[in-house]
């Protein structure tokens, strides 16, 4: 595993990840494998309760590292039709190689979730 040098990186592309949360279960959203010799920059994750018939649900969002998650936001709910945000820009972090990004919806099929990262290696 060798991560980039961040004051020297050799490529940075911002990248854009859209995920359905279709089941109940853990779901993983975004992973940065192993091995991959690069580092990705979080800077925003969007939760978007899309349910049909409209109704309030909840979402969690963690971050999965050497099999332990971490909460990023805990049962947050989001009404019918509305988005809450769980990181902005202003709260950015790395997922370095090994880490993913997972979510569990109460609801299934109630969310869809947007990140905006950098793939920097």
């Amino acid at each position: 595993m060798a991560a980039p040098n961040l004051k020297n990186p050799t490529t940075i592309t911002g990248m854009t990840t859209s995920v359905g949360i279709g089941t109940t279960a853990i779901t993983g959203i975004l992973t940065n494998l192993s091995g991959s010799n690069k580092v990705l920059k979080i800077n925003s994750i969007f939760c978007a309760n899309v349910a049909v018939p409209d109704s309030t649900a909840d979402i969690s969002i963690s971050i999965l590292r050497n099999g332990t998650d971490r909460h990023l936001a805990r049962t947050i709910v989001v009404p019918a039709d509305a988005t809450q945000i769980i990181s902005s820009k202003d709260t950015y972090f790395y997922l370095e190689e090994g880490v993913g990004i997972r979510a569990r919806a109460s609801t299934a099929d109630a969310f869809e979730v947007i990140i905006g990262y950098e793939d920097i290696s």
